[in-house]
């Protein structure tokens, strides 16, 4: 069996001629997106059309967008790094974001949807005050852009191995190409060219998928023989105890279920990078499709990558080739070394598609916030043009961070598992003050700032004592019930409520 695959492989790492029809598909994709997403250019009159888009998506392609703004590079090499490693009790996770929406649907959209909203953090001050608006929209741009930085760094693996340039030269490349068309084309820009680099790496990872099994002798059956040997395919931990150790473990159902609930419902209801997205919608009702439909396609590709992730561990141990020591590299150095000319650089350019489309989107949700939640409010009464270029320009300023970030963020360990863990430390105490605020009448500013405080500090506090899958549950509750009794305990004066 051993020769069998071994002779299957392509192997065109070797020699610049094998490489040239995937170094061609990949350039050729770097051109035609950053081209096409900066045609949007003219469409960009007014802050609306530059932060939401003029609110003219349709709702299928703003569910494929967030697809594209929730995955990134760290799924595509950071999934199957997980089942190579383990199993698919990763999944559990997935089934909490199911959960998560709903309760998005129930408490948030209705709220987002009084009134024209161009962020998350607008809500908090109808509810609350200016300084909470403030105070939960600084916590998005340090979550976000730690978070991004990551991101950045994940993608500088995969053009690393393509180009064999640095990582200094790879994170800046992406992070030029992105923002220039993310700069001239606004969140129209950004909306449509997710939708093409959704389409481009779920295609290119169906492709991989189906070369890597031709690849192993005996097919379907073989892999799934040797999945279950090594029991890959276990989805569901439903062991529970009250003990340290069962906090620790990462992926229980216990903590998949509500870890997952609670992620989803803090990333997708209070984090402006996926709420930018709702409140690009045409309605309501629009906003909610997008939402629940973006789940079912965020499902199947976590369960592509995590076969991809059996497929590889089959073959690595089918012909006694040890795999990379990071082991996200294992994905992105199989397809470029082994998968036939032309299919690698499908492949590949795919990879680097989920990295553009979610950078992109994090460049325009960051400039959006600054703008709208610190610079109008600071400096009102300026023109709508004066507002515009402060956004594009404040675009190019975040895009200059994340470079910075990403070079940082070599040092954080796995990828994927990083940048989940670092968003988790924040959206806690995010999480937690708009539950406060949708669910409360008492509390006031001062509440919810303390409520906040103290989320903060538990999380950090507990965050080595569990595993990241809890750090939201944790950061909301302490949020919520630290709010809610200074709210008893404090005389403020009473919040002007959304609704009122």
């Amino acid at each position: 069996m051993l020769t069998s695959i071994s002779s299957g492989f392509m192997d065109h790492s070797q020699g610049p001629l094998n490489r040239l029809p995937d170094l061609a598909v990949t350039a050729a994709y770097l051109v035609l997106i950053t081209w096409f997403g900066a045609r949007f250019k003219k469409n960009q009159r007014s802050l609306k059309d530059y932060f939401l888009g003029g609110r003219d998506a349709p709702w299928w392609a703003i569910a494929f967008s967030i697809v594209s703004a929730e995955t990134s590079t760290l799924t595509v090499i950071g999934t199957p790094a997980l089942s190579i490693a383990g199993n698919f009790t990763f999944l559990q996770l997935i089934l909490g974001y199911l959960l998560g929406r709903i309760v998005i649907s129930v408490l948030f959209l209705p709220q987002y949807f009084r009134g024209e909203m161009f962020t998350a953090y607008e809500l908090m001050q109808r509810r609350f005050g200016p300084r909470v608006r403030k105070f939960t929209a600084a916590t998005f741009l340090v979550l976000r852009a730690l978070a991004e930085g990551v991101r950045v760094f994940a993608v500088s693996i995969v053009v690393s191995i393509v180009l064999g340039t640095g990582e200094l030269t790879s994170i800046a490349v992406i992070v030029a190409l992105t923002l220039f068309y993310t700069f001239e084309g606004g969140m129209t820009a950004v909306i449509w060219t997710d939708v093409v680099q959704m389409f481009l790496y779920v295609a290119g990872a169906v492709a991989s998928f189906f070369v890597m099994l031709h690849l192993i002798p005996g097919g379907w059956q073989h892999v799934l023989s040797v999945g279950e040997s090594a029991h890959k395919f276990q989805v569901f931990d439903f062991r529970f105890s009250v003990s340290p150790e069962f906090f620790k473990r990462t992926y229980s159902f216990w903590g998949g279920i509500l870890g997952g609930c609670f992620l989803a419902t803090a990333s997708h209801g209070t984090e402006q990078l996926l709420v930018q997205r709702l409140l690009s919608a045409r309605t309501e009702r629009d906003s909610r499709l997008a939402l629940f439909a973006s789940w079912g396609v965020v499902f199947f590709q976590f369960v592509l990558f995590l076969f991809i992730g059996v497929l590889l561990y089959t073959i690595s141990r089918d012909t006694g080739r040890p795999l990379p020591a990071v082991a996200e590299r294992s994905y992105p150095e199989f397809v470029w070394t082994n998968l036939p000319a032309g299919v690698a650089g499908l492949v590949i350019a795919a990879i680097i598609a989920a990295a553009m489309s979610n950078l992109s989107a994090a460049l325009n949700a960051l400039a959006s916030t600054t703008v709208m939640d610190f610079l109008r409010p600071l400096i009102p009464k300026r023109s709508e043009a004066d507002y515009l270029a402060w956004a594009r320009w404040g675009t190019v300023g975040w895009g200059c961070a994340l470079f910075s970030i990403g070079l940082i963020a070599r040092h954080w360990g796995s990828v994927l598992e990083a940048g989940l863990s670092i968003a988790s430390v924040l959206y806690g105490a995010l999480l937690g003050v708009f539950l406060l605020g949708v669910l409360t009448r008492k509390p006031g500013e001062l509440a919810a700032i303390t409520g906040m405080t103290a989320g903060f500090t538990a999380t950090l506090v507990l965050r080595s004592q569990v595993a990241y899958t809890w750090y939201v549950l944790i950061g909301s509750l302490v949020t919520f019930g630290v709010g809610y009794g200074a709210g008893l305990i404090l005389r403020e004066r009473k919040p002007e409520l959304a609704n009122a």
